[in-house]
């Protein structure tokens, strides 16, 4: 068989988003996502009970409208794959076991694959139809941007990545929507910020720039989210006025983003190498994208941000990663491994 031919059915349910794609030839023929955020905004947040019931109703769905949608009969699959971790365990649970279950029934291998290191493959899946781009494929450092994660990678090929720094507790896309949850925005809060950030005037307020001067690739948003509630206490008219209210927003925005910005360049210049990549959920930020555009431009370092589509949980970026496994001869999952809800990279 050849590589170039395999056939791979993923599908993604660590958190909100349940997504079913199909990837042949390295080209995307199908990428469905069914997103949660109108069911659990009335929460404020993800509650992973609703989450797993979302998913066991809208996974066969989705798998069926994959499959017709890239003109796919199971038979022909080559391999399934699914997220095994890390995300919520009762979420990971549904897509897991559906996987699995497809692979025994079919008779196909089956490829758990870490969320995270998925994120690393997105920024190299372009192009419409998407398709992957890896014969541009060059060492790098990659920051991964959600709401649970924030960290910096250094990937030296498709095999080889080290993490150079984490989060120590609140990670990025936490401080954008706990800071917007204290300004009575609407949830997600990410997305509202940025929206009304767009007005404001990004340095009305100096908030600290957490771990910005360190040495070391870590990551701390916490402080900063504490200094909003103090800002936010002592000047409670701010929520009364549309103009102070966006400059607020963009005050908050440009600290995140200066702190991200700045180690993910630093990283690279220490690590040596010309390219850094982007993806995760808060890499869908305006001014993020803009900062990380203007930093590698002025610096002569290639940039290659994930497509706004694949930011967000996918399973296309599943099924590209299982897929490139698949074609290296790499050893599949055990059909009875376990979710790994805590799973490092």
């Amino acid at each position: 068989m050849r590589p170039a031919a395999m056939t791979v059915l993923a599908i993604e349910t660590s958190c909100d988003e349940t997504s079913v794609a199909v990837v042949r030839a390295g080209v995307v023929r199908a990428n469905l996502v069914a997103s949660q955020v109108a069911l659990h905004a009335k929460y404020g947040g993800v509650v992973p009970e609703l989450a797993a019931r979302e998913h066991l109703r809208n996974l066969a769905p989705l798998v069926r409208g994959a499959l017709a949608g890239a003109g796919v009969r199971p038979g022909e699959l080559d391999a399934i794959a699914a997220t095994q971790g890390p995300g919520l365990p009762n979420a990971l649970l549904v897509g897991l076991k559906a996987a699995q279950g497809l692979a025994f029934a079919l008779r196909k291998p089956f490829f758990g694959i870490h969320h995270h290191e998925a994120h690393l493959f997105s920024p190299w899946i372009a192009g419409q139809p998407l398709r992957a781009e890896f014969d541009t494929w060059q060492p790098h450092v990659s920051l991964i941007v959600s709401g649970g994660h924030t960290m910096l990678v250094a990937v030296a090929t498709e095999a080889e990545h080290r993490v150079l720094g984490a989060t120590i507790d609140d990670a990025a896309g936490e401080c954008f929507d706990k800071a917007a949850k204290l300004m009575g925005l609407a949830y997600p809060g990410g997305p509202e910020i940025d929206r009304l950030a767009r007005s404001g005037n990004p340095e009305a307020i100096r908030f600290p720039r957490p771990l910005l001067r360190e040495s070391h690739d870590d990551f701390s948003f916490s402080g900063l989210k504490t200094a909003v509630r103090y800002y936010l206490r002592d000047h409670p008219a701010v929520l009364e006025s549309a103009g102070a209210l966006a400059d607020l927003c963009a005050s908050v925005q440009a600290a995140i983003v200066e702190v991200l910005v700045t180690k993910t360049l630093r990283a690279a210049r220490r690590e040596g190498v010309g390219c850094v990549t982007a993806a995760g959920g808060v890499t869908c930020n305006r001014a993020l994208r803009e900062a990380l555009t203007r930093a590698c431009a002025g610096e002569g370092i290639t940039l290659r941000l994930a497509a706004p589509a694949l930011c967000t949980d996918n399973a296309a970026m599943v099924g590209v990663l299982a897929a490139r496994r698949l074609a290296r001869g790499v050893p599949a999952t055990d059909l009875d491994a376990e979710l790994q809800p805590g799973w490092s990279l």
